[in-house]
């Protein structure tokens, strides 16, 4: 059963969409503590990333504490029940169960009039219900610099880094990508090199990845607003 619990407090006029703000309205989705969140609301807070208004965070986590650092910022707040972590009887029901998660959240990103969507730290897989609604709009970011060698079902969080590890790799780093349905490997908006050092462990190198994670996803999100994305692959295809 999904549940919605809206704990937003915003105005009716608000919700609705019918804010003065003529620029991005950002829905942000995450499951835990919202890092990256935190950092992008920074960065429109400074004037770092400009012409983006956050609209909109939705969970699917009861006790993120991303929620409460949307709260604090007066930011629009939706929990919806998730499918991680639950038994299903087949990969089907799996399926249909996601499928439902985001025809609900689709419903409320439309309800807040959020034109562009960030994934930061959100431990559930997006489904075409979403991803067709708003291709080309929503974007995700990957702690890997090779994400067709460390991205992909299963490589998340700590796995990442402990593969990359295992492999004795130079280098690591992040990606923000627009999300596609294969799993990490949408178009590549801004990658960044991160070096691996001698002695590192999986906490260190995530914790130094993580730094350049927060700049590079307000600086993503700011390519993609300011339409540098689709210039760059318009005098690709000439």
């Amino acid at each position: 059963m999904l549940i919605t619990v809206e704990t937003s407090g915003i105005a009716p006029s608000l919700i609705s969409g019918a804010s003065s703000f003529s620029g991005a309205r950002l829905a942000v989705l995450a499951s835990g503590r919202g890092s990256d969140f935190q950092s992008i609301l920074d960065h429109i807070r400074l004037g770092v990333l400009q012409s983006v208004e956050a609209a909109l965070l939705i969970s699917n986590t009861p006790d993120a504490y991303a929620m409460e650092r949307a709260r604090k910022a007066g930011v629009a707040v939706e929990y919806i029940e998730g499918v991680v972590g639950k038994k299903y009887p087949d990969k089907e029901s799996r399926i249909r169960a996601r499928q439902a998660f985001d025809a609900e959240a689709l419903r409320i990103l439309k309800q807040y009039g959020a034109t562009v969507i960030a994934l930061a730290g959100f431990n559930q897989i997006v489904t075409p219900v979403i991803i067709d609604e708003y291709r080309m709009r929503i974007m995700n970011i990957h702690p890997a610099y090779d994400v067709k060698r460390y991205g992909g079902v299963g490589m998340v969080g700590d796995h990442v880094h402990e593969a990359v590890l295992a492999n004795h790799e130079q280098y690591s780093g992040c990606t923000v990508h627009y999300v596609e349905a294969a799993v990490d490997l949408g178009p590549a908006i801004l990658r960044q090199l991160v070096p691996v050092k001698p002695g590192d462990t999986v906490r260190s190198l995530a914790d130094r990845i993580l730094v350049w994670e927060h700049r590079s996803y307000s600086k993503a999100i700011q390519i993609h607003v300011d339409g540098q994305f689709e210039r760059r692959r318009d005098l690709s295809e000439q």
